[in-house]
Formats: structure tokens, C-alpha cells, sequence
């Protein structure tokens, strides 16, 4: 499906479940305001429309967030667990995971002092540093790193709530994870 005919039908569900006509969703560090009238999705930080995959993202959370969200579970599951997650782990760690080892690897408590401050993550004592921050509002991901030594080089996971399957489809769970990757 391409990226308009997911924006399309995004929009169309939004209409069917809301006659409000303006939402403000709140994705990582900066809110949106979603406008059903215009059809139009703004920065409130920027003032400047989202790159289409993230606008797809933040349409399909206001209409799962519309339905009711469910409760975060506090188990966590790895990308692996989530439906076909095994088939598409390597591009999942190739997009995901290496870009966060290659940045905070070396220094693990980096990451500590970047989401505590720009997502208002706790810190979690596991690891060599962890960390649970909200992507959206009721969507908590869960970073683990691990420094390298002279036997292994570093590791990182990136973990679900469990409730993620509940709300967003694999693929909408990978484009999270990337854009959390590509800011972090």
C-alpha cells in the first residue's frame, strides 16, 4: 500500500470516529495539531508538516488513541515477538538497533543523559544503560545498551510494551523505532 492510499484511508477512519475537527497528538518531543477540516497535520514546535510516514504514524495512534488505547502492559517484548517480527529482524537491527550502537556504544551512559532530558525517560537499572521513555502517550519503549569489550563489541535492544500489538501494526512499530533511532 502506498503512502497515499494509507494517508486516505487514514483520514477517512478519523472522520468516521470523531466529529471533532482538531486533535494535538504528542510524538517524542513535539506536539502536532491533527486538523480533519484541511486535512492537515502542523509541528506545533516548527509550524511545518511532518514527512509523510511520520503523518501516517501519528493518524493511525489518533485513531487507535479515538477507539481507546489499552493499558501499558509492563511486559516486554522484542521485535521478534511482534507478527512476522523474526522474518524482518535483520532490517529492524540494521536500521534500529546499529545506528543507536554506533552512537552511544562506546558511552552507554550518553543515552541516559539524552532521553532523561529531550523525552523525559527513567533511567532502569539494567544493563550498562536502560532506559523507558513515551513515544506517544500510553506507548513506552524500553532501551537497553551494552558496552563493548576486547571479547564482544557493544549491544543494544529496543523493546515493545506488550500492548503495542494491540495499537499499531508490525510495520507502524518499525517506523516508530526508526524515527526514535534516527532522533536519538
Amino acid at each position: 500500500m502506498g503512502y497515499e492510499v494509507a494517508i486516505s484511508k487514514s483520514w477517512a477512519e478519523l472522520e468516521n470516529l470523531t466529529q471533532k475537527k482538531s486533535h494535538t497528538v504528542r510524538f517524542l518531543d513535539d506536539e502536532y495539531d491533527i486538523d480533519l477540516e484541511k486535512k492537515n497535520i502542523l509541528s506545533l514546535s516548527t509550524n511545518v508538516s511532518p514527512k509523510t510516514h511520520i503523518s501516517i504514524l501519528l493518524l493511525h495512534y489518533l485513531s487507535r488513541k479515538l477507539k481507546g488505547l489499552p493499558q501499558p502492559t509492563g511486559e516486554w517484548i522484542s521485535f521478534k515477538q511482534l507478527d512476522g517480527g523474526q522474518f524482518y529482524y535483520s532490517v529492524f537491527r540494521k536500521r534500529v538497533l546499529e545506528p543507536i550502537i554506533k552512537k552511544y556504544g562506546e558511552r552507554p551512559e550518553g543515552l541516559i543523559s539524552e532521553l532523561t532530558k529531550r523525552f523525559k525517560g527513567k533511567e532502569v537499572k539494567e544493563a550498562d544503560a536502560s532506559i523507558v521513555f513515551e513515544v506517544f502517550d500510553g506507548i513506552p519503549l524500553f532501551i537497553k545498551l551494552w558496552r563493548g569489550d576486547e571479547e564482544f563489541g557493544a549491544e543494544a535492544n529496543l523493546l515493545f510494551d506488550k500492548s503495542i500489538s494491540e495499537i499499531f501494526c508490525t510495520e507502524d512499530a518499525v517506523i516508530t523505532a526508526e524515527v526514535v533511532a534516527s532522533m536519538i
